[in-house]
């Protein structure tokens, strides 16, 4: 049997599948049945943090809030947009080490805060993070 390359974090955002949106049959998690709901990719969450603007800090809530408008659904995943969000924040990182610079990068200080689900479970320490947040005078 042939040893599969483990996927990077940066192959992991580009290899999405395509969003969809789902009509939901019964309630998961905080939306309730008959909903639209997308299902979006990593790369539509990469997408939006990119176009967030230097100094302001959106939470997961406006995003996913956001993102449903855009795909005209009623909600956002929930589950998928954590896992996403995720993605992109360990490719941001794994970027940040092979030296790309600052300006280039996805700028997920600014949707990753200290009581953000996502910065529990990101891989890299969450000074990273903190740091730029501190830089750009974000709480």
């Amino acid at each position: 049997m042939a040893n599969k390359k483990m996927k990077t974090w940066n192959d992991k955002l580009t290899d999405g599948k395509p969003h969809h949106v789902k009509k939901l049959d019964k309630k998961f998690v905080d939306i309730p049945e008959n909903s639209r709901m997308l299902v979006a990719n990593p790369q539509i969450f990469e997408d939006y943090i990119r176009a967030i603007p230097y100094g302001k800090s959106v939470s997961l809530k406006e995003i996913r809030s956001d993102l449903a408008r855009e795909y005209i659904a009623d909600h956002t995943c929930p589950v998928t947009t954590g896992m996403f969000v995720r993605i992109v924040a360990e490719a941001t990182y794994e970027q940040f080490l092979q030296g790309v610079p600052e300006e280039q990068l996805t700028p997920v200080w600014r949707v990753i805060d200290a009581k953000s689900s996502v910065a529990k479970k990101i891989s890299f320490p969450f000074e990273w993070i903190a740091e730029r947040r501190a830089k750009e005078g974000l709480q």
